[in-house]
């Protein structure tokens, strides 16, 4: 009976031709147990979610260069349902939706969408790439990916890059990387947890800060191996405790010490791993921060955080965001981009934080 009295009160809309008020009702979020409420992400799986409306929608979209439509509707889906929607399109139209999004969009905009339309693992191995690839090497990107994953998303990182492009992830990796940042980053993508997740370990926790403590005696070549070992063997509860520990036998921070003894890329990652190992919300609100200061912004930066960290951790980021710099991502980002790639980053973002 419900279902018949809804759908009779959407019968008389159309007849009154309302289809604006009930694309606004479909937009409203809606109370129900399904939905995932206790996530820390921004963008939450749609309630009234219909693919076939949705892909049917975006046609005639792309039709009209109707970009704002794109926008409404890739924004407030969840990966999984936008796979759905690219897979009910492709059988209504016998088109591909990525390429027609491609021919209507351009700049920000067009490069938020369609890293929307990536799964996950696909947007992560197509970032290591654009960062190893041509002249140079990005090892900010490098570094910021591959610190702030799970061992379990590395793995599927790994896999699909080899998918995506035919070539191996750890190969590129030591042709494209300097010594001691290639050992690192090569670590991280192997990572295994050794201690015992969930349990307090003293023994090992004096241990582990010891052996980095030995590693930077006065007078002597810093060793990086036991850093790395240790940053990329253990969790992140356990290795808090250990900075705690080296703090009070080294008489400085674990960051203080890796800035004096350690320099170049090895320094950059291993400082991005630490700040990933305390808090990876205020180190990818920084991220975003210095992506948007200054003359101009960086897209790749803001990308990078706000599409993957969309449905993991975003209102984290937002929180961080906020205590840092006095004032919310929202707010930022409406004065720092304009258009439709202004509406794309917000609709991300989610909301003010006052």
């Amino acid at each position: 009976r419900e279902r018949e009295r809804e759908r009779s009160a959407q019968e008389v809309l159309r007849d009154c031709g309302m289809d604006y008020l009930l694309e606004a009702l479909e937009t409203m979020p809606v109370t129900e147990a399904a939905m995932c409420w206790g996530t820390l992400g921004t963008v939450r799986p749609f309630v009234n979610f219909r693919p076939e409306r949705d892909a049917r929608a975006l046609a005639a979209a792309m039709t009209n260069k109707d970009v704002n439509t794109l926008v409404r509707i890739l924004t407030n889906r969840t990966n999984a349902q936008r796979q759905q929607v690219a897979q009910v399109y492709r059988s209504l139209t016998n088109q591909e939706l990525v390429p027609g999004l491609k021919k209507v969009l351009s700049g920000g905009v067009q490069a938020v969408l369609l890293g929307l339309m990536m799964t996950p693992p696909v947007f992560d191995a197509h970032q290591l790439r654009n960062a190893m690839e041509g002249l140079g090497t990005d090892e900010q990107t490098l570094a910021e990916i591959l610190c702030t994953r799970s061992p379990e998303q590395l793995q599927l990182i790994t896999a699909t890059y080899r998918e995506e492009f035919q070539r191996s992830l750890e190969e590129d990796v030591r042709s494209e990387t300097s010594q001691g940042f290639r050992d690192l980053l090569l670590a991280l993508l192997q990572k295994q947890r050794e201690n015992i997740a969930g349990g307090i370990e003293y023994p090992l926790i004096q241990r582990d800060a010891k052996a980095l403590v030995e590693s930077v005696k006065p007078k002597s070549k810093p060793s990086p191996e036991p850093w790395i070992r240790t940053l990329t063997h253990r969790d992140a509860d356990h290795l808090n405790r250990v900075f705690d520990c080296f703090q009070s036998l080294a008489g400085r921070s674990v960051e203080e010490t890796v800035q004096a003894a350690f320099s170049g890329d090895l320094r950059l990652g291993l400082l991005i791993l630490v700040r990933s190992i305390r808090n990876t919300p205020e180190l990818l609100a920084d991220t975003v921060h210095r992506a948007l200061k200054g003359v101009g912004q960086q897209s790749g930066p803001l990308l990078r955080v706000l599409v993957p960290r969309s449905e993991e951790d975003l209102l984290s980021v937002r929180v961080q965001f906020h205590r840092q710099h006095g004032r919310s991502l929202y707010s930022t980002l409406q004065e720092a981009v304009k258009g439709e790639y202004q509406h794309a980053l917000l609709a991300l973002c989610g909301a003010e934080d006052i």
